[in-house]
């Protein structure tokens, strides 16, 4: 079983969001983090929440025919960088009470931070892995981890601590903005997202393609931090 045509399903809901989606994660955590996470050092996960998540996202794009997928691209790292920062604290969102079941309509009515609900829900998935006699997610094959994703989508698993569809949904919406965003922001890497939608970059203009109406672009792609996406020292 596969996640559906991942790459289409996952990013048509990302270019085109409903008006409840999950809160967008805006890119304001530290831009000077290294593009890509040396090995066992994380910004906010713990090793076995990375673990999960780089497994997750592995599954909601994956490596397939139409390229690498989101492991690849780093987005594990990028979600680990934002939850340390402003978004995972959500600094800029009202995070008081009352605390009563909203609307689809209301969008994100949580008493968790998206850093907390990352780390709760984790926790809660493994443990009723365990509970029910399974391995832990990102130990079982990518059959079962494709069908516990349906099952938290669809709200088939109940957590003990953190609604399932709404991790989901944020997992989903963080993982198409991992993919998707400027490479200085750890995930993205090798321009792997925007290369698959045939995206050049942010260049400073595009004058002279104006009026190239149908016609192949064949410029590199570019970053902010230029032409391989990375940050070097002096910068």
């Amino acid at each position: 079983m596969r996640f559906l045509p991942a790459r289409r399903r996952v990013l048509k809901a990302a270019l085109l969001p409903p008006a409840a989606a999950v809160v967008p994660l805006r890119f304001v955590a530290d831009a000077h983090a290294d593009s890509v996470a040396k090995p066992g050092q994380f910004s906010y996960f713990m090793p076995v929440e990375f673990t999960f998540v780089e497994a997750a996202v592995a599954r909601l794009i994956p490596n397939d025919e139409l390229g690498p997928g989101a492991k690849e691209a780093g987005v594990a790292t990028f979600i680990d960088h934002q939850l340390s920062g402003p978004y995972g604290r959500a600094e800029t969102w009202y995070m008081q009470g009352p605390w009563k079941q909203g609307t689809k309509e209301q969008g994100y009515q949580l008493k968790l931070t998206p850093a907390q609900l990352y780390r709760t829900a984790i926790a809660d998935i493994d443990d009723w892995c365990s509970k029910n006699g399974k391995r832990a997610f990102a130990e079982t094959d990518t059959n079962a981890q494709d069908q516990m994703l349906h099952d938290l989508e669809n709200g088939r698993i109940t957590l003990a601590r953190a609604p399932a569809k709404d991790f989901f949904q944020m997992l989903l919406q963080n993982t198409v903005e991992g993919f998707l965003a400027d490479p200085m922001y750890g995930g993205n890497r090798d321009f792997i997202g925007w290369k698959m939608i045939g995206f050049p970059g942010p260049r400073y203009n595009y004058v002279a393609e104006i009026d190239q109406y149908g016609k192949h672009y064949t410029m590199p792609t570019i970053g902010l931090l230029g032409r391989d996406g990375k940050r070097t020292k002096e910068s």
